[in-house]
């Protein structure tokens, strides 16, 4: 099997293959056929390229071929946006009366499906402690359908042992679904652990630029053909452009990530002990209590990491204020680094008691670092938190 450099390069090959060395951009809604019977093939393929662009595109094709071999995984579709993969999915994987586990440390929107739009449809949930493997199986009923898992979560960067959900869901007939986005396929393949279908926010990693909303799914065919059915009703479809700019951002995945996990070490490392900081939640630090778990299922710890001042909210805010690289922004990924505040951006999609049952401390910055020299990135940080330790009392 080709390294991962040589498969975002040249994964997609055989998909549409033309003597342009970079792709084509299939901007176009529909495709002719030469003939009744042709015509009557492709309207029915599933995951097809070449009927109408809602049900396939060759730029979709492209992006799945890529994202499957690195994803190790049968096959991959594409979507308007992480969110629409995660809603496609689930709406495609269980019906009305159905149960589903999700964890309690998890991306606000996936807490809000679970917590405020499955239970409209008659299906039940239950968020676990993902650090505790046992919990999972606490909460299966004869109803449960899908587990649904992240990790690293969102913002807490806490770890859930996969290999263990999944022999755990295996042994029960039920369905399991990783949302691999702060990890990619680069530091850690979640079907290699026995994990049954994956997401990624390809706005994140995958594409690294900032600039499309997308999501993909990666897993078996007849997993795919499933979640495919649902997805040309829904018409969470990419456009072609955009399909094009996260295979572009693809070619350079194993280049960033790297990157992406030095600058994330390196600050986890500059803001662990600084007075300002109540704690620094990265999993490559030694300190995270789910580091051995982490070292052994992860080849990279990625470039998310959270911070926890001892001000509370006002010193979060007073922190994100005082960056001079990192940009006050949602998302992450990009080749910029950001910084954001959870408790804040959440409240538009979950309540304060929620917030309060996913642990989010009100004083939490979540920094997702970026591609700058990591001099740069340590001195911004660490010039930030002093001013909040003087500012709040804390100053070394």
């Amino acid at each position: 099997m080709p390294g991962t450099s040589t498969t975002a390069i040249h994964g997609d090959r055989d998909v549409h293959p033309s003597r342009a060395v970079a792709r084509p951009i299939y901007q176009t809604a529909t495709f002719s056929a030469e003939d009744a019977e042709t015509f009557a093939q492709v309207a029915v393929d599933r995951r097809g390229h070449d009927f109408y662009t809602r049900y396939g595109n060759p730029n979709h094709a492209q992006v799945a071929a890529v994202v499957a071999e690195l994803e190790h995984t049968e096959a991959a579709m594409v979507t308007a946006s992480g969110m629409a993969a995660l809603t496609t999915a689930v709406l495609a994987l269980v019906t009305a009366g159905d149960h589903v586990i999700g964890q309690k440390s998890t991306y606000g929107g996936t807490a809000s499906v679970l917590q405020n739009l499955l239970p409209r449809f008659g299906v039940t949930t239950t968020l676990v402690d993902q650090t505790d493997s046992a919990a999972f199986e606490r909460a299966i009923t004869p109803q449960t359908r899908l587990i649904l898992v992240e990790s690293p979560s969102n913002p807490l960067l806490q770890i859930t042992d996969l290999r263990a959900v999944a022999d755990l869901a295996h042994t029960h007939g039920i369905l399991t679904i990783a949302d691999n986005t702060f990890a990619t396929p680069l530091n850690q393949r979640p079907t290699d652990f026995g994990i049954d279908l994956v997401w990624h926010s390809a706005t994140k990693y995958l594409n690294g630029h900032t600039d499309v909303s997308a999501g993909v799914l990666a897993g078996s065919a007849e997993l795919l053909d499933r979640i495919w059915d649902v997805g040309v009703l829904t018409g969470a479809v990419l456009g072609p452009f955009d399909a094009w700019l996260l295979l572009r951002g693809l070619r350079t995945l194993p280049l960033r990530v790297p990157r992406h996990n030095a600058n994330g070490q390196a600050l986890a490392e500059a803001l662990e002990g600084h007075p300002a900081v109540v704690r620094v939640h990265y999993p490559g630090l030694t300190s995270h209590p789910q580091h051995v778990l982490a070292a052994w299922q992860l080849s990279g710890f990625g470039g998310v990491l959270a911070v926890e001042f001892t001000g509370g909210f006002a010193a979060a805010d007073a922190f994100l204020g005082q960056l001079r690289y990192a940009r006050r922004s949602a998302s992450l990924g990009g080749v910029e680094t950001l910084a954001v505040h959870p408790a804040s951006m959440w409240r538009g999609m979950l309540s304060d008691d929620q917030i309060a049952g996913s642990g989010v401390p009100l004083g939490l910055v979540r920094l997702a670092a970026g591609l700058e020299d990591t001099a740069d990135l340590v001195a911004d940080v660490l010039a930030a938190a002093d001013a909040v330790a003087v500012k709040f009392g804390e100053a070394r």
